[in-house]
C-alpha cells in the first residue's frame, strides 16, 4: 500500500514523506509546500533550485509555494510579497490511503501576528491527492459576517530541461498583462521563450501544456480563470535570492490563480476551492 511518514530536514524543517506504488512525494509543514513529486517510472514533475538551503522562515524556491491571501505585492508595501501562508507552519490534519492513492489535508492557524495583515475570520486548507498525478486544492471559507475578497496562486515550478526548446500551449485568445502593460490578446496557441516572461493571463481555458524535451506536462485548473506564466531570464535571475544565475534555463512557472478581475469574493460562510491537476501526458 505504501507509507506516509514525518521527518526533519538537516536545517530543521519538518516534512511529510510519501512513498507508494504510484509515486514518491515530499511536503514541508512550512507553507504546506510540496517540493518533490515523482510518479513511479517517470521523471519528477516539480523543480527546485539547487541554491535553496531550506532555511526556516524562507519559502522554498521551487515546488509549489502557496500565495495567500494575496498574490504579488500588497497595497501596503510593508506587507510580505505573496502573502504570509508560504512561510508559516501548517498542521497536518488528516492522512487517508485508498487503492494506493494518498489524500492529505493541511490547515493554517492564523496567528494574532498575522491578523495585523489579515484581520478577517477565514479558514484555509490545502488538500493533496497523490497518485500517478498530483492534485492540489486551496480551500477558503469565510467565517466573517461580511464579504471578504482575496487573491491567490499555486505558484508551481516545473522542470523543463531547456527553456529554448520549451513551448507552452493552450493560450490562444486569452487576455494577458505583462510587466504592467496590456491587456493584450494572445493570438497564437503557443508561447515560446526568448526573454523574461511575466504574464498574468485572464479569460483563459482550463488546460495548458508544457512541451519539453522530456515529454508533455499537462496542467489543468478548476475554479480559476486566471494563470501566471513566468521565467525570469538572465538579468532577473542574477537578482533573485536562492536562485542560481543559470536556473532560468531549466524551469518555468505556470500557476493556477485567482487574480485581477478573477479575484475571489466570499460571502459570509461561503467557500471557494482553487484546484490544479498536474501530470505527464501519455
Amino acid at each position: 500500500m505504501g507509507s506516509v511518514t514525518t521527518n526533519k530536514h538537516a536545517n530543521g524543517l519538518e516534512y511529510v514523506d510519501v512513498n507508494t506504488p504510484l509515486c514518491k512525494a515530499r511536503i514541508f509543514m512550512q507553507g504546506a509546500q510540496i517540493d518533490f513529486f515523482e510518479p513511479v517510472g517517470q521523471k519528477p514533475l516539480l523543480w527546485v533550485s539547487s541554491a535553496d538551503d531550506y532555511s526556516p522562515g524562507n519559502g522554498i524556491r521551487g515546488g509549489i509555494p502557496v500565495c495567500w491571501p494575496w498574490f504579488g505585492m500588497n497595497e501596503n508595501p510593508d506587507f510580505p510579497q505573496h502573502g504570509f501562508a508560504r512561510t508559516r507552519i501548517w498542521a497536518l490534519e488528516s492522512v487517508k490511503m485508498r487503492n494506493q492513492i494518498v489524500d492529505l489535508k493541511f490547515t493554517l492557524n492564523i496567528s494574532e501576528e498575522d491578523r495585523l495583515f489579515w484581520p478577517h475570520d477565514t479558514d484555509v486548507e490545502l488538500l493533496f491527492t497523490l497518485s500517478d498525478r498530483l492534485s492540489v486544492s486551496l480551500v477558503n471559507t469565510n467565517r466573517s459576517d461580511y464579504d471578504v475578497s482575496l487573491t491567490q496562486a499555486l505558484h508551481t515550478y516545473f522542470p523543463i530541461n531547456d527553456i529554448h526548446q520549451l513551448q507552452a500551449s493552450g493560450f490562444e485568445g486569452a487576455k494577458y498583462i505583462e510587466f504592467g502593460q496590456g491587456p493584450f490578446t494572445q493570438e497564437n496557441d503557443k508561447v515560446e521563450f526568448t526573454r523574461e516572461t511575466d504574464r498574468v493571463y485572464t479569460e483563459l481555458g482550463n488546460v495548458q501544456e508544457l512541451h519539453t524535451p522530456d515529454g508533455v506536462i499537462e496542467v489543468s485548473r478548476e475554479n480559476s480563470k486566471s494563470a501566471v506564466l513566468w521565467n525570469p531570464w538572465i538579468d532577473k535571475s542574477a537578482r533573485l535570492s536562492r536562485f542560481n544565475s543559470d536556473d532560468y534555463l531549466t524551469m518555468v512557472c505556470l500557476e493556477a490563480a485567482n487574480v485581477l478581475e478573477d479575484k475571489v469574493v466570499l460571502a459570509p460562510n461561503e467557500s471557494h476551492t482553487l484546484t490544479t491537476h498536474i501530470r505527464w501526458k501519455a
